[in-house]
């Protein structure tokens, strides 16, 4: 079977995290090098044989006082577990891929619909995969952390159980469960403050087909697919703030983005190409002006987006391999509280999973 590190458009697999370890050296009170680099590719069904695709996440809560603002970690936390009947198991929450959906979006759902709890991702751990019969089953997982509800038994689950990271793999049934909790361990320990989901604008006509100005180029039949799926895949990570460069293809690629939200769309000139082809400088101030918030959207372009997420990397000590920005794709950029990038996860397609 497949398992790979997730170079450019293929999904990364979460047993390639020790494969290439990073040079730059971990954060103060960290065990793991800043660098964690996970990826969805754009067409996930083309990676496996027959795959039956599910998704799920390391849901946690803090166990002592904690602000806005307060890095993750994974001292004084608690685990969810949960106890299916119908396997007599203990493991993660998680879930199919229903017809029509993307992978971000059914890991939200499935932990609402399994735990009753509001989840809010944060890290893409990776997938893991597994024979099912003559099918090839394959789950993603995140982390998540509770930010509302309560738990309510249901068809499916019947306990849950809130454990130390320790304690929840003792519980839990499969050693594949102990490898994600482990893999969250490692990634909440960076200390993620803040994140900001950077977003390149959906596709547009082409500017062969196109006579007025370049910032008028509207989004295309797909593109307005994509703009429309958008919400879904970000919803779970609950945006705060929606900003954009200013052509029109960015703005309509996030419309969708801030309504579904009730959120203002900011738009300024210096998140875009021209800015950076007069200056870095400009670019990243307005970047930084544009994701204060605990969690950012930010649409922009191709040029601007791999020069900026490839000079965060290097100014954090590591680099990311074939840094692609399809069209309607997200990198999800993990902040320390020095401003430090952590880590990049990369969502190449908004549209449902095939």
């Amino acid at each position: 079977m497949i398992s790979h590190t997730g170079t450019g458009d293929l999904s990364t697999s979460l047993a390639s995290r020790n494969l290439d370890k990073p040079a730059s050296e971990p954060p103060a009170g960290a065990d793991t090098p800043l660098g964690h680099v996970a990826r969805i590719g754009s067409t996930p069904t083309d990676e496996f044989e027959r795959p039956v695709f599910a998704a799920g996440a390391v849901l946690w809560r803090h166990t002592g006082s904690h602000g806005p603002g307060t890095p993750e970690s994974a001292d004084g936390i608690e685990i969810a577990v949960i106890h299916r009947p119908h396997y007599d198991d203990w493991s993660l929450p998680k879930g199919k891929v229903d017809p029509g959906e993307n992978i971000a979006a059914a890991a939200t759902r499935e932990i609402v619909e399994e735990t009753g709890y509001t989840p809010t991702l944060g890290w893409l751990l990776g997938y893991i995969h597994y024979p099912l019969g003559t099918r090839t089953k394959v789950v993603y997982y995140w982390t998540a952390e509770v930010t509302g509800g309560s738990f309510r038994d249901n068809d499916e689950v019947d306990e849950l159980h809130w454990l130390s990271p320790t304690a929840a793999k003792a519980k839990v049934t499969y050693d594949a469960d102990r490898d994600v909790i482990t893999a969250a361990e490692e990634v909440l320990d960076l200390g993620c403050t803040r994140r900001v989901l950077y977003v390149r604008h959906a596709k547009a006509m082409s500017p062969d087909n196109w006579a007025e100005s370049d910032d008028l180029r509207p989004l295309t039949k797909k593109g307005r697919r994509q703009a429309d799926a958008l919400p879904s895949v970000l919803e779970g990570y609950r945006p705060m703030s929606v900003s954009t460069a200013a052509p029109e293809r960015c703005r309509a690629t996030v419309e969708p983005t801030a309504g579904a939200f009730g959120l203002e769309i900011e738009t300024d000139v210096n998140l875009g190409d021209p800015a950076l082809h007069h200056s870095a400088r400009t670019v990243m101030e307005a970047l930084v002006k544009a994701s204060s918030a605990p969690v950012s959207v930010v649409c922009s372009q191709g040029d601007v987006i791999p020069a900026v997420v490839s000079g965060l990397a290097r100014d954090a000590g590591f680099d990311i391999e074939d840094l692609r920005t399809k069209k309607g794709s997200v990198w999800v950029l993990h902040f320390g509280a020095d401003d430090t990038l952590l880590g990049a996860d990369y969502l190449a397609s908004p549209l449902p999973v095939r």
